[in-house]
């Protein structure tokens, strides 16, 4: 195992309401303080019951994906959480995912696209 799954991401147009929907469907508790997000304008979470986090990312000009239209897939992202970012992306790497942005070093997630080309990221997890 290279990594534990922390959330689910949606790219929306508006994250209060996409994680009040979300909310309304699952229960859970939105924007609940975690060291591992910031809050913000263009980023939210919904902590539900079950354990699983969804998180909510604004996107400009965000085009809802339509179903069976290759032309507008769906959109999201996983985020993984890991102990050792560096040992990490060897290991993703070395299984075939690609580096999209590794960030200015400074960053505490990189992100990689899976073999299909999904992007995912990778995330410095302190609180394991």
């Amino acid at each position: 195992m290279i990594a534990k799954l922390q959330c689910v991401v949606l790219d929306c147009a508006d994250v209060v309401e996409l994680s009040r929907f979300y909310q309304s469907l699952l229960g859970g508790v939105v924007n609940q303080p975690d060291a591992r997000w910031s809050l913000g304008d263009g980023w939210a979470t919904l902590h539900t019951d079950g354990g699983p986090v969804l998180a909510f990312q604004r996107v400009e000009d965000h085009r809802p994906p339509r179903w069976r239209d290759p032309a507008r897939p769906q959109q999201f992202h996983l985020d993984l959480g890991v102990e050792d970012l560096e040992q990490a992306q060897r290991d993703v790497l070395e299984r075939g995912a690609t580096l999209l942005d590794e960030g200015d070093g400074k960053r505490s997630w990189r992100i990689f696209a899976d073999p299909a080309g999904h992007p995912f990221c990778l995330v410095q997890d302190d609180h394991r």
